[in-house]
Formats: structure tokens, C-alpha cells, sequence
């Protein structure tokens, strides 16, 4: 079976994959975090299972990290469902989306990931599917054309995004239930990685957890992501356990400052500083200055600026704030960035 459109077994273990264990959650009371938005789902999975029904199709939208994916999965388990996962730009053709939707099956749900970029023509064929369980079909061209609808078993459509403005409303408006995933605070994030060390085999204290959690960037995946790596640094040149200072020590020797910032984020607030006096700035020209894509500077690097306060979307462009000149070590101007323009 292709990559792009994989089937998962909610039963499946790691050692059935034969991979390492996964540290994603497999129920939602595993699911650290998103509390009232957990709660939510609860009632529309019980609601759903009484009433016999397939839950009502979900929209999951929120930066990337924080969860989207093992969401959806969690949400096929809870109902009982196998689930394909795939992604938007895997579809080149109706006909491919049309093998996917007509798949016989009983109760199963489609994750979709990256649903915004999903082709417009392509949108056209979900939306009777998704509201009457039919596809159009047309067999030939011209006069010889012949239109068939076919019936489908009721599943459950599950879309993420990152860009959810980026949805056109006619899509957006069949997803019965959007969920917004926000940033996670640290005290949740050191729970995630306690919980992961716990699976992985690290031994961590609390103070460490807590390190690691205030310098993820509000996201399960860099906690994760750098529980491992800090992991390393223990076994390399400490006691094996990651501690407070272990864990300060080897993610500074990562990059990782204090506030969460990586280098690529450091980069890209001094080059606003140092290039154009704080901004403000278009983004265009930081991804051509950074020589990063432009997608990669406002899906990863700005929204965590922003929710820290270093950074202002303005209609005029990108403009630091008075806190990124601190946290860098830089006197901002003492008439603001106006001034320092003169």
C-alpha cells in the first residue's frame, strides 16, 4: 500500500509495526492538554455512538506540532474506526480521490492533512460525499458522456491545517466540528515529557521535565524532539539522568535559548533589527535575506514569536518588539523604532 494513503489499524502496536514505541497518545484521556476541547469531542463521540452514527466530520486546524495528527487517530479509535491518513497535495487526479472515498468499508474515517492545499477542482467531488454520501461519476466525454452517482458508506472526514484561512468557505462550512489547537503551557508540556521519558526508558526529575517544557515552543513535538536529544547529552557526559542542569546544558549546546528561541528564530529577529531597524519589514524580503521559504517563516518561525511578544504582524509588515531587542542583548531606540529610521 502507498505511503501517501495508508491504512492504520487503531489496534495495531509498535510491535506489530515493528518500529520503536510510539509516544503518541491512544485515547483521549492519554491526550495531554486542549482540555475544554478534549471535553468537547467527548460529548460528540458518546452522542454519535448512541444515536449509532459515524461522528460528523472534523476540522482540526492550528500551527504545526501540537497534536493534529495523533488527534485524528485518537478520534477514529474512540469511535471504533480504521483510518486512511493522507494529505492534500498527494492528490494529482479526481479519480485518485474517488478510489479513496468509494473503498468498501464499513465505519471508517479519512484523515487529510494539509486539506488547504487540496485542489479546488478536487473540493467539488468531496462536498457531495461529505453531505449525502454519493460521488458523481462520468463515464467517457461528449455526447457519449454518461453520469452515475454513486452511493457511499457514511465515514468520517477529518482535515487539518496549518492555514485555515486559507479554506474556502464552501469546504470549511461542511466540517461540523472545527477544533483550533493552541499552544501548550509548560506545566502540560512537562507532563508530555515525563510521560515520553517514561516509554522511552529516560530517567528524568521534575526540574528537568519542567527545563525541557519551557523551552518547546509550546509544542509536544519539540518537547519530544529534544527530550531525546537532551537524553544523549545524560548518557554522553552526566549521570545518565536529565536533570535541571543537564537539560539546561545540552540544549544550550543546542541552540536552544532560555525563552525556547532556536536559531533560526534568533536569525530572523536580528537580521529585522540589524537590516531594517526593527521593520517594519515584508516578509518576502526576510525569505529572500534568510534564504528560507516564505511558508517556513509563518507557519514555524513567527507564530511563537508572536505569542511570546517579540514579534508584530503590521499592515506595513514584520516589526520586533521593544522584548526581542532585551532578549537579544540590544539597547532598543529611545524614541522607538521611528527614530532609529532617521
Amino acid at each position: 500500500m502507498d505511503r501517501e494513503h495508508r491504512l492504520t489499524d487503531p489496534g495495531a502496536t509498535e510491535d506489530d509495526l515493528g518500529c520503536e514505541p510510539s509516544l503518541r497518545p491512544r485515547s483521549l484521556d492519554e491526550f495531554v492538554g486542549q482540555r475544554e476541547l478534549k471535553e468537547n469531542l467527548k460529548v460528540f463521540i458518546t452522542a454519535a455512538c448512541q444515536r449509532g452514527e459515524v461522528l460528523d466530520h472534523v476540522l482540526l486546524h492550528g500551527p504545526p506540532g501540537l497534536g493534529k495528527t495523533t488527534l485524528a487517530q485518537i478520534l477514529a479509535a474512540e469511535m471504533g474506526l480504521e483510518i486512511r491518513l493522507t494529505s492534500g497535495p498527494a492528490f494529482s487526479s479526481p479519480a485518485e480521490l474517488i478510489a479513496l472515498l468509494s473503498e468498501q468499508a464499513d465505519r471508517r474515517a479519512i484523515f487529510v492533512d494539509e486539506i488547504h492545499r487540496l485542489n479546488r477542482v478536487l473540493e467539488e467531488h468531496l462536498y457531495p460525499a461529505m453531505e449525502d454520501w454519493r460521488i458523481e461519476l462520468i463515464i467517457d466525454k461528449g455526447p457519449n458522456a454518461r453520469h452515475f452517482n454513486l452511493q457511499l458508506e457514511p465515514f468520517t472526514l477529518i482535515g487539518a491545517t496549518t492555514r485555515a484561512g486559507l479554506i474556502t468557505s464552501a469546504l470549511r462550512s461542511r466540517f461540523g466540528i472545527v477544533c483550533h489547537l493552541d499552544f501548550y503551557p509548560p506545566e502540560d508540556l512537562a507532563v508530555i515529557v515525563t510521560r515520553s521519558a517514561g516509554i522511552l526508558g529516560i530517567a528524568v526529575d521534575p526540574a528537568g521535565a519542567l527545563e525541557i517544557a519551557r523551552r518547546s515552543r509550546g509544542t509536544p513535538r519539540a518537547a519530544n524532539r529534544l527530550l531525546r536529544r537532551v537524553r544523549d547529552f545524560a548518557q554522553v557526559d552526566g549521570s545518565g539522568t536529565v536533570t535541571r542542569a543537564v537539560a539546561d546544558a545540552g540544549l544550550t549546546r543546542l541552540g536552544v535559548d532560555r525563552l525556547g528561541l532556536e536559531p533560526l528564530d534568533r536569525r530572523y529577529l536580528k537580521l529585522i533589527i540589524d537590516h531594517f531597524a526593527g521593520g517594519p519589514v515584508g516578509i518576502q524580503n526576510l525569505a529572500v535575506s534568510l534564504g528560507e521559504e516564505q511558508d517556513t517563516l509563518e507557519d514555524v518561525v513567527e507564530p511563537f514569536l508572536i505569542q511570546v511578544g517579540l514579534l508584530k504582524r503590521t499592515p506595513r509588515g514584520r516589526e520586533v518588539t521593544p522584548a526581542a531587542w532585551k532578549h537579544l542583548g540590544l539597547q532598543p531606540p529611545a524614541g522607538g523604532v521611528q527614530e532609529s529610521l532617521l
